[in-house]
């Protein structure tokens, strides 16, 4: 319904375009949402367009062009406003048309030909999430949800660092200290295995030599040849990801695939790939093995050979990356902020073997800045960092805390399954609500805040719920509601409507730029609206009854799919 109110005001324009001598290709006529009401439901800014072909300011150029608009019959008026054209809808029409085409998967938009891969989490195997990186898995789960619903086809991708000089650290407290992973006391068993890592470094620190052994593992593990070896590295990081898989699916976080570096280099990839960089002449022997990219205004060479001949971890980035391009259309990286040098890179590679253009974002990625701590930095190396299970424990203990405030009629097992759903809601959504160019300090009255926070948004779905239950249960037949003839929505329903409407051109808008929290500030915008039409209007029982239960079910399904694009659920209760 809502593609037809654009279809017909682009319709307008297009036709003003035309009367003015001006024309414009409709395909080049946007459509926004003004700031305010007051200024109409949907806006034009055409005119800086026709300003240089009809050398006016847009301000008078928008005078012109409602002057010359007829105006449809699902419009009350179109206005101009300096250099803005505002329509006004009718909602006596629209209203009824939108709530129509509403149904259970609203917001999942038409089908677009393209594959997106996008990599997100890779953490390394040598310990627990913990909150620095958390960031990365919400924003690379939830813009998997968005694109999807987006109607584009996505994998996502999870690549294990099982060569790295931490995971190699881990396997030598196995192998030459006797560290075993089940006798650490710890609950889970990447619990365990971050303790072995920080049990190394306390050695390392006494024992400098330490050092030379965990680079010799490296070097035999790199080798492949050692079957022992190579099964002790696997069955490690197999452990590790179990225990990561189990925090992911508790933060209702998924992977398509988990791509192993250590492929690359038994595959033949990595010296393929060196080796025709030497060949082009960008890479070339100083002390090391060095990748200039002067031609790319980059001023680091990047290494690709050790003297030893050993790769690096970018060495095998760049053949992973030249895989994920054969796998899909688009390639997306959810990477932290310190990162913007070593993906220019990987990118610069990538153009020098010829895989992506040099201006090409067939290969992207979005930076984020990370989340501070009351106490500073964290460091996997001195134990210093909050898990991620942690982080969870003491958000659902937070919310069980609170639910047994508000609600005593609840059971231990009600309350505990509520608190489960608005803790882990309460993370993701505070870390969706800002743009991933902001830091983030982690505060535990906001996130769990039943005012303002997810839990706010969860509770207007909760409403919903249980006011259609109440109906129900009062004998109305939900799959029998119509509208009533004489029902003219008021400026509570108008809000409510206009506010769903909305959202499937969000999906598409916040898809195209590659972020999120315009989803996240859209769920509490729909909540508010929802509550402020839940107190002023009598719903069962009313004389407009079956058009406002119609416009509750709605609001709810909006809800409901909102939330599900963060990877929040949507409670019945609570």
């Amino acid at each position: 319904m809502y593609n037809e109110i654009e279809k017909q005001a682009i319709d307008v324009l297009f036709n003003a375009t035309i009367k003015l001598d001006s024309e414009v290709s409709k395909d080049k006529i946007t459509l926004e949402f003004p700031p305010n009401h007051d200024m109409g439901d949907i806006a034009s800014t055409v005119t800086f367009q026709l300003a240089p072909i009809l050398k006016k300011s847009p301000a008078m150029i928008a005078e012109d062009i409602v002057e010359v608009i007829e105006v449809p019959k699902i419009f009350t008026k179109i206005e101009s406003k300096g250099p803005y054209v505002n329509f006004f809808i009718d909602y006596n029409i629209f209203a009824e048309g939108l709530l129509n085409s509403i149904n259970s998967d609203y917001g999942q938009l038409s089908k677009i030909d393209e594959k997106i891969v996008l990599e997100h989490t890779s953490a390394n195997p040598n310990g627990p999430l913990h909150i620095g990186h958390i960031r990365n898995s919400i924003i690379g789960d939830s813009i998997r949800r968005l694109l999807l619903s987006s109607g584009r086809q996505v994998e996502t991708q999870y690549y294990v660092n099982d060569m790295g000089r931490q995971l190699a650290m881990v396997v030598y407290g196995i192998k030459e200290l006797g560290l075993q992973i089940e006798d650490q006391g710890q609950s889970k068993i990447d619990h365990n295995i971050g303790l072995i890592y920080l049990k190394v470094n306390q050695e390392l620190e006494k024992d400098p030599s330490i050092d030379e052994g965990v680079t010799n593992l490296i070097k035999e593990y790199e080798q492949g040849t050692n079957e022992e070896l190579n099964q002790l590295f696997h069955d490690t990081i197999d452990k590790c990801l179990t225990g990561f898989k189990q925090t992911l699916k508790r933060m209702n976080v998924y992977h398509d695939k988990y791509v192993w570096e250590g492929d690359f280099i038994r595959n033949g990839d990595v010296d393929k790939y060196v080796d025709e960089m030497v060949e082009i002449g960008y890479a070339r022997m100083e002390d090391v093995l060095r990748l200039k990219l002067g031609d790319y205004q980059i001023k680091n060479d990047l290494v690709l050979r050790r003297a030893d001949g050993t790769s690096l971890y970018s060495t095998r980035d760049i053949a992973y990356h030249m895989y994920k391009c054969d796998q899909g259309d688009i390639v997306l990286d959810i990477l932290g902020s310190d990162h913007k040098l070593a993906f220019k890179q990987v990118k610069a590679a990538l153009t020098i073997l010829e895989k992506i253009e040099e201006d090409s974002d067939d290969v992207s990625v979005l930076f984020y800045e990370f989340i501070t701590l009351v106490d500073g930095s964290m460091s996997s190396r001195t134990g210093n960092f909050i898990s991620v299970d942690d982080l969870i424990d003491e958000s659902v203990k937070r919310a069980n805390i609170e639910i047994k405030s508000r609600r005593q009629d609840l059971s231990e097992d009600e309350i505990s399954e509520i608190a489960e759903i608005i803790g882990v809601g309460a993370i993701r959504y505070y870390i969706s609500r800002l743009s991933p160019e902001k830091h983030i300090k982690f505060k535990w009255d906001e996130a769990l805040n039943f005012e303002k926070g997810c839990a706010s948004i969860q509770y207007a779905h909760a409403r919903a719920s249980k006011l259609l239950q109440n109906a129900i249960d009062q004998g109305i037949n939900l799959d029998q509601l119509s509208f009533e003839d004489n029902w003219q929505p008021n400026q509570f329903e108008i809000n409510l409507v206009r506010t769903l409407s909305k959202f499937p051109k969000l999906i598409s808008e916040s898809a195209e730029i590659r972020r999120i929290h315009p989803i996240a500030n859209y769920c509490q915008e729909l909540a508010s609206d929802f509550n402020r039409f839940y107190k002023e209007n009598k719903v069962v029982g009313s004389e407009f009854e079956s058009s406002r239960l119609i416009l509750v079910e709605k609001a709810k399904i909006t809800l409901h799919n909102a939330l599900d694009i963060l990877g929040v659920t949507a409670p019945e209760r609570m």
